[in-house]
């Protein structure tokens, strides 16, 4: 039986502050023994090269970002974006910015040119403090820092679910 083909892609800008989290936590990852049909990569702000990455038919993709939600700063949270609605109309749909990445605009992108993402997991951190385009901020608060540990945590269960749920289904195949 094949492994599922999982993407994990790490989303943040290293100058941003907490906005690094993705980037650190696929650092770690990086690190880590993981299946080898799983690929951690970190796409940092680079949009347009992560729309391409899921074209290419992965069975899932984690998404690891800092997006605030209003809760308390370092809570980790895993959201599955709804990919149904028809939202690649217009313009605006697909603005991208090349000092930032929005998950949601890379995936209407995707779409947009015909991909048909398979599942997409968003694994993202309340941040701290995103400093602002001008000044900048280096590295990660102590507190998203402390967090990208749980993060790691989070995306490995993720990963061996993702593996048992396609075992499953190819088992219910061939039955």
């Amino acid at each position: 039986m094949s492994e599922p083909r999982i993407l994990v892609a790490g989303i943040g800008n290293i100058f941003l502050g907490d906005d690094a989290f993705g980037v650190e936590v696929v650092r770690r990852l990086s690190r880590r023994v993981l299946p080898e049909s799983v690929r951690v990569v970190d796409y940092g702000i680079r949009g347009l090269d992560l729309a391409y990455a899921l074209m290419d038919n992965y069975d899932a993709a984690i998404l690891v970002d800092a997006a605030g939600r209003g809760e308390a700063p370092g809570t980790l949270y895993v959201m599955e974006p709804e990919l149904d609605g028809d939202e690649t109309d217009g313009p605006q749909a697909l603005a991208m910015d090349a000092h930032s990445m929005n998950p949601m605009v890379v995936l209407n992108m995707v779409r947009a040119m015909g991909g048909r993402p398979g599942r997409v997991l968003l694994v993202g951190c309340e941040p701290e403090t995103l400093g602002d385009e001008f000044q900048g901020a280096m590295g990660l608060s102590a507190t998203v820092e402390a967090a990208a540990g749980g993060a790691v945590g989070i995306v490995e269960s993720l990963i061996a679910r993702i593996g048992r749920e396609h075992e499953a289904q190819q088992e219910s195949v061939v039955a």
